[in-house]
């Protein structure tokens, strides 16, 4: 993105002002910001389902303001919501993962295969028969980014996915993020307001009012408690107790998760 704006007719201030960013081909970029500060908005505007007032966005090369670029930006970045149920089209869990490479023209056999290994890939494999209604939030999300998959995108942007879901949930869907980025290293553009979420990215981009006001791996931007509680932002719950600890006097490292701080307690 170069200088990118967006305005939404009838409200005075920009949805996004002037915003500027790169993401390398596989890495795990967090997006986290407080409600209305444009986060949604940034992720339609990179599947084109928004166009920008003013700036550039180019996808592998493609610029997002050539209506010929569009279809082909479109199969390279993929989108998961809040609602699964929005994105679950079919009566069968198949039909549905295969309705993306259907409208994209591809032979049935090979259609075949691609929802096989998408459902292989979110651990749905064997829920190809069963109704999409019938299934936890959690799978509903998985069988939802299988259809993703089933497109072969070299990009996924998900828009708070795990917003409506238990925490087994997820867990799930983390876990099927994280897998799809560390093995089959696709991009991934992740949109959330839990924290422990973002802290599994390469790289946190942090919004308010429609701008990005800090960039950082996890460990810097969550050193940061003051500056995140100043834009009604929280930090995961560990690196707030290993600050307490800190402040007690322990020599407690840079920790990001439970794992890393009961071994540094334990050890």
């Amino acid at each position: 993105m170069k200088g990118v704006e967006y305005e939404y007719k009838g409200l005075t201030e920009p949805a996004l002002k002037n915003i500027n960013f790169s993401v390398n081909a596989g890495e795990f970029i967090s997006i986290i910001g407080s409600n209305g500060s444009g986060k949604s908005t940034l992720a339609k505007l990179l599947n084109v389902l928004l166009l920008p007032a003013r700036g550039e966005i180019l996808v592998n090369g493609l610029s997002t303001s050539n209506e010929e670029n569009r279809s082909k930006i479109r199969q390279n970045v993929g989108m998961v919501f809040q609602n699964p149920d929005n994105q679950l089209v079919a009566t069968m869990v198949e039909d549905d993962v295969a309705f993306g490479p259907e409208n994209l023209g591809i032979p049935g056999p090979e259609i075949r295969a691609r929802v096989d290994n998408a459902l292989k890939m979110v651990d749905m494999d064997g829920f190809q028969r069963y109704s999409p209604h019938k299934l936890s939030g959690g799978q509903k999300q998985r069988v939802a980014i299988a259809g993703i998959i089933a497109m072969e995108p070299s990009c996924v942007v998900l828009d708070e996915p795990t917003a409506m879901l238990d925490p087994r949930g997820r867990k799930e869907v983390m876990d099927t993020i994280s897998y799809l980025n560390r093995e089959k290293k696709i991009t991934i553009i992740y949109i959330t307001h839990f924290m422990e979420e973002a802290s599994l990215a390469d790289k946190i981009f942090v919004m308010h009012r429609g701008q990005i006001i800090n960039t950082g791996t996890p460990e810097q931007i969550f050193k940061d408690i003051r500056s995140l509680k100043e834009v009604n932002l929280d930090v995961p719950l560990v690196v707030e107790l290993a600050e307490s600890l800190r402040k007690e006097g322990f020599s407690v490292p840079g920790v990001m998760s439970i794992d890393g701080l009961v071994n540094y307690i334990c050890s």
